[in-house]
């Protein structure tokens, strides 16, 4: 399977992300929409690295549709994953699309990035270490590296077009989109975290933090979910059976890939800068295995790849 890692459609706007491409595009009732492609690019430190993961964006689509379906009950943006849908198409288009776009009706984007944290990880680990708190929230003493927290955390953070997103404060975040606003994104994380968890742990998974965004009705204010959700992407998924706090976890996630990308810059190989290096064979190998391995476990279904 070679990986798909840029699109060419017939559509208005082309915008690129670091693993995504978007375009407007009219949903098939008539309404303003946004089609979602998930590529098979790789973005770490947020640099897309030179060679894709071949499959994965069709793992990243079908996982977010898994717990789009899960959790119904809470509005989100997606319309249809039907590539039917999309005009214009080549038959070629069609074939390389199918299993991995997401045609979406548009919303006001909230500039905040919704993280919430059961366990302590990655930059949350790092803040704690420094200061004893993350995003300004004080934690007890003694915590190492996958310490489960006594109860999940909302750690927001900007939500950046280029370069880093920065941990803020929820009082920071509450003065860039308003303090009803960020609660009502507070009660959204942390219900959706604490559901998506429950259910995974049931799976013998671990869902040690995610990320989420929003958005917003213009009509009736009312909070959206967009984007992806609890995809290995987004979120920290560690086999239970192999948890041990003061240590790496063993995980079903992206962070592998991070791990080798660090013993790059380890060995002054590569700077965290533009242009990311190519992954090697194993690391693919390797890599889209741990996409595969979440998505069986966690829907319980033969991976689409």
């Amino acid at each position: 399977m070679q990986a798909l890692t840029e699109t060419h459609l017939p559509l208005a706007n082309k915008r690129t992300g670091k693993v995504r491409d978007l375009y407007d595009c009219p949903l098939p009732d008539g309404g303003d929409g946004l089609l979602i492609v998930a590529t098979d690019r790789v973005s770490a430190f947020d640099v897309v690295m030179a060679n894709g993961l071949p499959g994965k964006g069709v793992l990243l689509t079908q996982i977010a549709l898994f717990w789009f379906n899960l959790l119904a009950d809470t509005k989100n943006h997606l319309v249809s994953t039907d590539v039917n849908d999309i005009p214009e198409l080549s038959d070629e288009q069609r074939e390389a699309l199918d299993n991995r776009i997401m045609l979406c009706r548009r919303y006001h984007v909230i500039p905040i990035e919704c993280i919430a944290r059961g366990y302590l990880a990655g930059s949350g680990f790092q803040d704690y270490q420094k200061t004893g708190k993350v995003c300004g929230l004080p934690l007890a003493n003694g915590l190492t590296n996958g310490s489960r927290l006594p109860e999940p955390i909302f750690t927001p953070s900007t939500k950046a077009d280029t370069g880093h997103d920065e941990n803020i404060s929820y009082q920071e975040g509450a003065r860039q989109v308003g303090e009803d606003t960020m609660a009502k994104l507070k009660e959204a994380t942390l219900s959706l975290y604490q559901r998506a968890s429950e259910y995974a742990e049931q799976k013998g998974i671990i869902l040690a933090d995610t990320k989420l965004e929003f958005g917003q009705d213009s009509e009736t204010d009312q909070i959206v979910l967009i984007d992806e959700i609890f995809t290995p992407d987004s979120s920290r998924f560690w086999e239970k059976k192999h948890w041990q706090p003061g240590k790496e976890q063993p995980s079903l996630d992206k962070q592998y890939i991070r791990n080798y990308l660090a013993t790059l810059v380890d060995q002054q190989v590569w700077d965290k800068r533009p242009p990311g290096p190519a992954l090697p064979d194993q690391v693919l190998s390797e890599g889209i295995e741990r996409y595969r391995s979440a998505f069986e476990v966690l829907t319980g279904e033969s991976s689409p790849i």
